[in-house]
């Protein structure tokens, strides 16, 4: 499933390279990437449907649901890049389908599978798509100011795409000053600084190119403070979610684990 959607993202995007990795389309074309992820879905439910588990149609049935969620954010996701005006609700709302309904599905398909009571199967569902909004918090920092050698993608890169992620938004709705100079900036997509006096981060530095002064007015605006602050308030919320419910020690360790290295993690 997870392949299947990037799959299908790399071709939406134009991205042709993912980890260091030429994307599918990009080798075969898009044609064969839309078809190669078509087919990845229908595995994935063949595989849970030849499950021996009496419980693989609801198991299968959580699946679509996720599926027919992350299709609605991928929507929303594309739709927010022409509109001038998006609210942090709305993408807090698109993230929790894009990336939290996938993460929120694949954390409670085994206790779903394995007959565990409703109230764990909504904890760790409850756990995945707060997990799931954190992942997207970080991938969104990263998307700005990840270094290129480590996450495989392009300085800035969804900056020069102009998506409208999780900090930019906030900037946008937030920020004051810095974010209505953010707001112009986005609306004049084919223009340079034309002599506007670079905002300057944290460093003391000036940069030197157009989206680096762009992502120096995200900061400014207070948007990657207010992200990497809320990836941590998901955390919180999706580990207290676990603590909720009977579950043995090791297991819930394991969880909590990965949810402190989705925030602490540079690719």
């Amino acid at each position: 499933m997870h392949n299947f959607s990037l799959v299908h993202d790399d071709v939406m995007d134009g991205d042709t390279e993912r980890r260091h990795r030429p994307t599918v389309w990009a080798v075969w074309g898009t044609t064969s990437a839309i078809l190669t992820g078509d087919a990845l879905l229908a595995l994935a439910q063949e595989v849970l449907l030849d499950s021996p588990s009496p419980h693989r149609a609801a198991a299968a049935r959580l699946l679509a649901e996720a599926t027919r969620h992350l299709v609605r954010g991928q929507v929303q996701d594309v739709a927010f890049e022409q509109r001038s005006a998006v609210t942090l609700t709305e993408c807090l709302e698109m993230v929790s389908g894009k990336t939290g309904a996938l993460i929120s599905a694949s954390a409670a398909i085994g206790a779903v599978l394995a007959g565990a009571p409703a109230e764990v199967v909504d904890a760790l569902s409850t756990f995945g798509a707060q997990l799931g909004i954190a992942y997207q918090l970080v991938d969104d920092l990263l998307g700005i100011w990840g270094d290129p050698a480590i996450t495989g993608k392009p300085v800035f890169s969804d900056l020069h795409s102009r998506k409208k992620t999780l900090p930019v938004t906030y900037a946008l709705t937030h920020g004051g000053p810095a974010g209505r100079e953010l707001a112009r900036w986005l609306a004049e997509p084919d223009t340079r600084r034309r002599g506007r006096q670079p905002a300057t981060d944290r460093r003391g530095r000036q940069p030197d190119t157009d989206e680096a002064w762009a992502a120096d007015l995200v900061e400014a605006a207070g948007g990657r403070d207010w992200a990497a602050a809320e990836a941590q308030r998901r955390i919180a919320a999706a580990t207290d979610a676990l603590a909720r419910v009977p579950m043995q020690a090791g297991p819930r360790e394991d969880l909590v684990a990965i949810a402190h290295f989705i925030v602490a993690r540079e690719a």
